[in-house]
């Protein structure tokens, strides 16, 4: 505990509402709190004050603190603690203010150096947090977006796949459909040693073959016959049971030629 050789005894009492002997505002407070036997980190703790604060306010220590106005709601919430009327510390410190800092308290707000604050840290710290806020789900939007192209993409990839066989498939039947019909003019064999896409019609217009080719065709139809095959030197042609030689038709491996009987 705090010992001030100017203090009263332990038996003696400040008056709870009047600043008697004691001519300065701050320390009358000190006596009254000395009186309760309260120390100043009590104080500190209760009211939220700094030390250096309450120590400079019970020194009267004015230089020390900021403008009149922010003194006075220290006193004031200072003697409420203590239980204590403020009035008179007030009317008080407004007689000593102005003769020792050459400001008058009433005024003292207006011509104090120090300005006026702006926003609390706390609100930039709000805006950070609703711009961090922002930004999460900013990226949370372009995560899904970039989901969803990839699901397309993919769904896309897989109709691709899933039609080409259909549409080799469709090639095929009608392929076996023509080499199944009842044998009637002329006769076309064609045997493959690899796969390549051929295109033969007939002298009616019929379509007898079109498309990638792998298995021997066995085709009828009549004469004289349009024949295109992308790999010529991939295919034997037999017409009517009789070999016919792709060479003369050949151009950089294709041919495409008009053959009749």
């Amino acid at each position: 505990m705090e010992v001030n050789p100017n203090s009263p005894s332990n038996n003696s009492s400040v008056a709870p509402n009047a600043l008697g002997n004691v001519q300065r505002p701050g320390e009358y407070l000190r006596q009254v709190r000395l009186n309760k036997k309260l120390e100043l980190a009590d104080v500190e703790q209760e009211l939220n004050i700094p030390l250096k604060t309450l120590t400079a306010l019970e020194q009267d220590d004015y230089k020390s603190l900021p403008q009149a106005t922010f003194i006075k709601g220290y006193y004031r919430l200072y003697a409420k603690y203590l239980g204590v009327d403020a009035t008179n510390i007030i009317q008080r410190f407004d007689d000593i203010y102005a003769s020792e800092t050459g400001v008058p308290p009433i005024n003292g707000l207006n011509n104090s150096p120090i300005k006026i604050m702006g926003k609390l840290p706390g609100s930039n710290r709000d805006r950070n947090r609703k711009w961090l806020k922002r930004g999460l789900i900013t990226l949370a939007v372009l995560v899904v977006l970039g989901l969803l192209v990839a699901m397309i993409q993919n769904w896309s990839s897989s109709s691709d796949d899933a039609v080409e066989p259909a549409a080799q498939e469709s090639e095929v039947e009608v392929i076996n459909m023509d080499s199944t019909v009842a044998v009637s003019g002329d006769q076309l064999k064609l045997e493959f040693s690899t796969p390549t896409s051929v295109h033969i019609v007939d002298a009616t217009g019929k379509v007898l073959a079109t498309g990638r080719q792998a298995s021997t065709l066995n085709l009828s139809g009549e004469s004289p016959f349009q024949i295109r095959l992308d790999d010529a030197t991939a295919v034997t042609l037999t017409l009517n049971n009789e070999n016919i030689a792709l060479s003369p038709y050949t151009v950089n491996g294709k041919a495409d030629f008009r053959l009749s009987r």
